[in-house]
């Protein structure tokens, strides 16, 4: 039925550092439409896991606006026509690009005739809507995030207004819109009341191959924590502050990401208590790594808006993994957490001893740890799993494609 039907999606990041794009990619090349992906170079990392992820895909992909090393030349000029840019906008005002690679993705569009356009972040809009606009099919938007307040709340900061700007001329010209959590999804809703975006939750497929866990009647608690990029205003001073009220000697700090020797050092000195550091590793093997641990942990500091309302790939590995979850009390995760209360506990933010008699509590009852952690495995086959999500994106495209 949809055989002949052709979809670009586009990013300003790469494909193994947006998981999300990947699953809508491969959820609709598995469902019969022809797929093209066009991205950008981000950091040599995410180059090294492309090119595994991408020998195993049925979808193109093209990488646009060079890169430091086979195009370098294309990459130097992209980024001084960026810089140029935002020095423009801050001085003058007017239109403005949100990333590097805005211009390139919209002369790459523009040369792929299709029937619907996706972008998956405020650098790839403009660039959907133009390719839309020219072959007058519909085009999409799927907020992962609250772009205008990702960095701050200040109306005045240049990077509100920026973003701002980009949204406020190119939502309005969107066939729909999805968003990763349902805070987003109405914050997104508020803003343009003519639109009505669904949230798709930022879930992973099933891993049937992780197992539950069994009781660990001794040894230390194995906490883990993941992102790209270990470093500040990620909430781990609050893990590393309840270590000095407990004893640090009950548990070990596992985290996952890109991490100079000045942070490890730091959060070393901190921490007091053993702490293993990995580098980043490909998203389809998150879970599987993540399974060894006994408890995820979710800090999101609510330095923003924006992360205050999100809800980050991490909560949903920790389930998937079958990890009982430790969450900050930002309204999303306070709201997932008391939709399913079995599967761990929430904190204050900042509140070292509330973390710290979480910590203390799941070590003295490991009962308990075990009762979260098979929580976590069933939610997460049950409920709250790319496969339950996936039907609702797929309806989303199906209903905009036969109008």
């Amino acid at each position: 039925m949809n055989q002949k039907k052709k979809i670009v999606l586009l990013t300003s990041g790469q494909p193994s550092l947006n998981p999300r794009l990947v699953k809508e990619a491969d959820s609709l090349s598995a469902n019969g439409y022809e797929v093209k992906v066009l991205y950008a170079y981000w950091n040599q990392w995410g180059t090294v896991h492309d090119e595994q992820l991408l020998k195993q895909k049925t979808w193109k992909a093209i990488r646009v606006a060079g890169d430091p090393d086979k195009q370098w030349l294309r990459f130097g000029i992209s980024r001084l026509l960026f810089k140029l840019n935002r020095l423009f906008f801050k001085i003058f005002g007017g239109s403005a690009s949100a990333s590097r690679s805005t211009f390139w993705l919209t002369l790459e569009a523009k040369k792929h005739p299709a029937d619907l356009y996706i972008a998956h972040n405020l650098g790839a809009l403009p660039a959907a809507v133009k390719a839309a606009k020219k072959y007058g099919k519909p085009c999409g938007f799927d907020a992962e995030d609250f772009h205008r307040n990702e960095i701050t709340n200040d109306p005045q900061h240049p990077d509100v207004q920026l973003k701002s700007k980009i949204e406020e001329k190119y939502i309005p010209q969107l066939d729909y819109i999805t968003a990763s959590s349902p805070q987003i999804t109405e914050a997104y809703q508020k803003l343009f009341p003519e639109k009505t975006p669904i949230t798709i939750l930022n879930v992973f497929p099933k891993e049937p191959e992780i197992r539950a866990h069994t009781l660990k009647s001794d040894g230390p608690i194995r906490l883990f924590w993941f992102s790209q990029t270990i470093g500040p205003k990620r909430g781990l001073q609050d893990v590393t502050g309840a270590f000095k009220i407990l004893d640090s000697s009950k548990y070990e700090l596992h985290l996952l990401g890109n991490c100079t020797e000045e942070v490890k050092a730091e959060i070393s000195a901190q921490a007091k208590s053993k702490i293993e550091f990995y580098g980043p590793i490909a998203a389809g093997e998150l879970a599987s790594f993540a399974s060894q641990f006994d408890i995820g942990l979710a800090l999101e500091p609510g330095f923003s808006i924006n992360n205050n309302l999100a809800l980050s790939n991490k909560i949903f590995t920790y389930l998937q993994a079958g990890l009982c979850v430790i969450a900050s009390d930002t309204i999303a995760q306070k709201s997932l957490i008391d939709s399913y209360p079995a599967i761990g506990k929430v904190y204050p933010r900042g509140d070292l001893k509330v973390l710290s008699d979480i910590l203390n509590h799941y070590d003295q009852d490991r009962n308990q740890l075990l009762k979260a952690q098979q929580a976590a495995l069933f939610v997460a086959h049950e409920a709250l799993n790319w496969e339950t999500e996936q039907g609702k994106f797929l309806g989303v495209i199906e209903n905009i494609l036969q109008k």
